[in-house]
């Protein structure tokens, strides 16, 4: 859908002077293809008059800083909204409210930091959602309240720290989950939860510390998961045993790996699930142990196992024998005392019968 915008827009800019006759001042317009572009207008605030039968408004690179309430009431056959790189702060409650046939709306790099419950009213047909690089912290659970039918949500490059339970709950239509580069520490269970349709779900750059089991258990179409440049220093396999589908690509490159002998069972066990594909295993490195440092993790495994349970068994083996030789020493002790007992037994025998 991208590429068929892009090309609309270079065939309306390119004929737009000779067919824009009836256009908001400092727009161009292409009534036959249904194009209000008014990108780069500077344009501190929306347009008014825009054609009722426009179908993709591209308000995009002005000055815009408020989407008030029922903004676009005059423009309810839209179905493509572009309004990146603006200024906007503020979009208030109900503002798309009119909008039920659009399908894209493009809010990204602008300064948004919250998203209201009236945010996605009147958006249950919108397929696609652009707030990449804006100020979002969290994710409420009415945050997306009113997107039923929505398929690819892009919040890349945000300050996102906390996602509550049941944020996406609204969404099972949804396919590809962009949450790269924001501030994200650790995954919950119910983070994810009815998701069922969710194909690409993109973590990469965070901090994420911590995964609980279960997390990912909604994700019954997951097919791409990206965790690389996180802070995991090691995982628990059950936390991706959870996932079901049936081919699965996860990457991990980028997060400073602990490579003790337990890490390298895992991964083992990871690598014989035949749905489960480590892509970038061949490129993890290790951050601990100090003398393993910068190592590729595969190449450690073996001999660290092996020296583990080499050093295993030497403390085991020092343990038993100190163990056998504190009872051995025990009970020589106790014979000692029962001899000793013994004679002096006899001696007060031999004393008595001297009488």
């Amino acid at each position: 859908m991208k590429e068929l915008v892009l090309l609309l827009l270079v065939v309306a800019e390119a004929s737009c002077r000779s067919h824009g006759t009836q256009c908001v001042p400092g727009c161009q317009c292409r009534e036959d293809l249904k194009f209000t572009i008014c990108s780069r207008a500077l344009l501190s605030q929306l347009p008014s008059g825009v054609s009722a039968s426009s179908e993709l408004l591209d308000l995009s690179d002005n000055l815009i800083s408020v989407i008030p309430k029922r903004a676009f009431s005059n423009n309810h056959k839209l179905r493509v909204l572009l309004l990146q790189s603006n200024n906007i702060s503020e979009v208030q409650d109900g503002s798309f409210s009119q909008l039920e046939f659009l399908q894209k709306l493009d809010l990204s790099w602008n300064r948004i930091s919250t998203l209201t419950e009236g945010f996605s009213v009147g958006l249950g047909f919108l397929r696609e959602l652009q707030l990449a690089h804006n100020q979002l912290s969290s994710l409420d659970s009415w945050s997306f309240l009113h997107l039923d039918g929505l398929q690819k949500l892009n919040l890349t490059s945000n300050r996102i720290q906390t996602i509550h339970a049941r944020s996406f709950a609204y969404m099972s239509t949804l396919r590809q989950l962009q949450l790269e580069d924001n501030r994200v520490t650790s995954l919950r269970r119910g983070t994810f939860s009815m998701l069922r349709s969710l194909e690409v779900l993109n973590l990469a750059r965070n901090q994420i510390r911590e995964m609980e089991m279960g997390v990912f258990n909604p994700l019954t179409s997951i097919t791409l998961l990206n965790l690389a440049d996180n802070q995991l220093s090691t995982i628990c396999f059950k936390t991706f045993l959870s996932i079901h589908t049936y081919s699965t690509h996860i990457l991990l490159r980028g997060n400073p790996w602990n490579c003790e002998c337990e890490l390298q069972r895992v991964f083992q066990k990871l690598q014989s699930i035949q749905r489960l594909f480590l892509d970038d295993y061949s490129n993890l490195t290790c951050q601990e142990p100090p003398v393993l440092r910068d190592f590729l993790l595969m190449k450690v495994d073996g001999e660290l196992c092996i020296a583990e349970t080499v050093t295993v068994l030497v403390i085991t083996i020092t343990v038993v024998i100190t163990v056998l030789a504190a009872m051995l020493m025990g009970e020589r002790k106790r014979k000692k005392r029962r001899r000793g007992l013994h004679w002096t037994q006899r001696g007060d025998l031999s004393d008595e019968s001297d009488f």
